[in-house]
């Protein structure tokens, strides 16, 4: 897997700290193209921003494994946080994040287990939908 570049310089994909890794925030990037951007509950639908969940969920775990060489050094996933750009009426954050849990637990099966926080926020970098970040703890 090949870690998706940072959209600055100013910052590290991931960094570690003793027996953590903390991955920054990872936009839903596939191919160079940003999926599903826009705002949750006007122009991007539940699903759509739940798929582009899932591949920033993904980016995450490209992005450990470029800082680590491996996933195996993962002893399991601790906190997952993901922002969903949304309307203030919207609901549904916990909807579009299950997707990127999934992912880590489909990947790293019991170690991908985690706690997490669905936040919804007014608008996310380069206008995308979604942004999930990763706290991991090592072997």
């Amino acid at each position: 897997m090949s870690a998706p570049a940072p959209a600055a310089p100013a910052y590290s994909p991931a960094r570690r700290v003793g027996d953590l890794l903390f991955v920054s925030g990872q936009l839903p990037i596939r191919d160079g193209r940003l999926l599903a951007p826009g705002i949750v509950g006007r122009s991007v639908g539940v699903q759509a921003a739940a798929e582009a969940a899932a591949q920033a969920a993904t980016s995450c775990l490209k992005a450990a494994e470029a800082a680590l060489g491996s996933l195996e050094a993962i002893a399991h996933v601790v906190k997952v946080t993901g922002y969903v750009a949304a309307t203030a009426e919207f609901v549904d954050h916990a909807t579009v994040i299950d997707a990127a849990s999934r992912v880590f637990t489909r990947t790293l099966g019991a170690a991908g287990e985690h706690a997490r926080a669905a936040i919804g926020v007014a608008s996310l970098p380069r206008g995308s939908s979604v942004e999930v970040e990763a706290i991991f703890a090592l072997a």
